[in-house]
Order: structure tokens, then C-alpha cells, then sequence
């Protein structure tokens, strides 16, 4: 059976002391947003970094999207940029990866 190819977006954080319970309470309804607004978005989250090796990336906001063209859409959407616009204060330091799974 041959898997369909999907995008990629994961983005790793690290927070300032400032981002409390209150802090990812917005952020996981700005995620429920992205997953109900955002055509082709087939998963939204996120999460903390389980990881000894997360080299103090505490957090990450992953997304699986049906294909580039989707990730694109969800990047101009009003749920990315509000939700982008309202975290941006509280991060400290971040890594992207953005790729496409092999088919």
C-alpha cells in the first residue's frame, strides 16, 4: 500500500517563565481553531518535549497537513497569525522544521 506523502510543520520552543497554565490554555484553543479553520490540516498541537536531549526546547507545536499547498494556507490564516501574534512575547527561543514525508 502506498502512503500519501504529508507536510510537516514542527516548531520547537523554549518559554519564558512568564507562560503559565493560563498561557497554554490560550495557545490549545488557538490549536483547536487551527484544526477546524485550516482546510487540508490533519493534525494540530502542542505538546511538551519528552525528550533528555531537547537542548532546553521544552515544547512543540506540531502540524501534519495534507500537502504544501495547505501548510501555506494555515500560515496566512487569522487562527495562525493571532495565535503566532499572542506567543510570540513569551518565546525565549525557537527552531523550525518544515518538510514533506516521503511517499
Amino acid at each position: 500500500v502506498e502512503r500519501a506523502s504529508r507536510f510537516h510543520h514542527v516548531v520547537m520552543m523554549r518559554f519564558s517563565q512568564a507562560a503559565d497554565a493560563a498561557f497554554f490554555a490560550r495557545v490549545e484553543t488557538y490549536c483547536r481553531r487551527v484544526r477546524a479553520e485550516c482546510a487540508g490540516v490533519r493534525d494540530y498541537f502542542i505538546a511538551p518535549n519528552l525528550s533528555d536531549r531537547n537542548d532546553g526546547l521544552t515544547h512543540a507545536v506540531v502540524l501534519v497537513c495534507d500537502d504544501a499547498a495547505a501548510h501555506d494556507a494555515y500560515q496566512v490564516s487569522s487562527a495562525h497569525r493571532e495565535m503566532k501574534a499572542y506567543m510570540t512575547p513569551f518565546i525565549v527561543r525557537i527552531v523550525v522544521f518544515d518538510g514533506a514525508s516521503p511517499r
